[in-house]
């Protein structure tokens, strides 16, 4: 019988105390190669016969030795491409959506986990007594997603963005720990600057920051022509943002045919 990968990384994902990438796999198998070449230990020396008894330690109780199925040691391959692992992977995140499993496999920045699915995430935090987890502010999330395209960012730089005070906001995501310092911008002041975390990449579910929707409203280049052209701190209206313009115009058109109310 051929080597089973999907199964064996069945156990690793569920024996992990963190995320498992492809290289945490790869080790494990040289590792198996490794030791299945060790030389077994003899389990006491030998008596010199003629010669003084040997003292032995006074016996304890033996503990059974964990029984190994040859099936899953056998014709392991000297290395497992990355190829092999995500095929194996995707087999097995198919398998427990199929089944509707109670856990769910999450792929992140730094590998693939099992997590308990978010229809009885309130059981877990019951049995940990956890308290349910707070939810951010609107205006919080328009700050992350300004850190999270235009990182790095300077404060002054999302208070011009936004048109308002972006205190409270970056407070909330520091504390949250997805948002993180990055350093000082080469300003005069030299100001702090912010960029987003591992944890904001597991908040949104996306492995790299490549990963995020590609958005006129926040690139770069957009931003930059803002900042350039925005003297002071101001709301971004609806045509910088891209947005469609038609009900605005419209608007203005019931607004100039409607009639003029008499001065009072």
């Amino acid at each position: 019988m051929a080597f089973d990968l999907k199964r064996v990384l069945k156990v690793m994902l569920f024996a992990s105390n963190g995320p498992l990438s492809v290289k945490d796999i790869q080790t494990a198998v040289s590792r198996f190669h490794e030791t299945a070449s060790a030389l077994p230990l003899t389990d006491a020396p030998a008596a010199v016969e003629g010669g003084a008894p040997i003292p032995t330690a006074p016996e304890e109780p033996v503990l059974p030795a964990p029984v190994e199925d040859d099936e899953f040691y056998r014709d392991v391959p000297a290395m497992v491409t990355a190829a092999q692992i995500r095929e194996a992977i995707e087999a097995i995140s198919l398998e427990l959506q199929a089944a509707d499993s109670e856990v769910v496999l999450v792929e992140g920045h730094s590998g693939w986990r099992l997590a308990t699915h978010p229809r009885l995430a309130r059981w877990v935090r019951l049995l940990r007594n956890e308290p349910p987890p707070v939810r951010l502010s609107p205006s919080s999330l328009e700050t992350l997603a300004v850190i999270a395209y235009r990182q790095p960012v300077t404060r002054a730089e999302i208070e011009r963005i936004r048109g308002v005070s972006a205190e409270a906001g970056l407070s909330k995501l520091l504390e949250r720990e997805l948002v993180y310092i990055v350093g000082r911008a080469d300003l005069p002041g030299r100001p702090i600057q912010y960029g987003t975390t591992e944890a904001f990449l597991e908040f949104v579910g996306l492995k790299s920051l490549d990963d995020l929707p590609s958005s006129d409203v926040l690139s770069p280049r957009q931003i930059d022509a803002w900042l350039q052209t925005s003297s002071s701190p101001r709301a971004a209206s609806d045509a910088d943002m891209g947005l469609d313009e038609t009900e605005e115009k419209q608007l203005s058109l019931e607004q100039a045919a409607a009639p003029e109310r008499p001065a009072s």
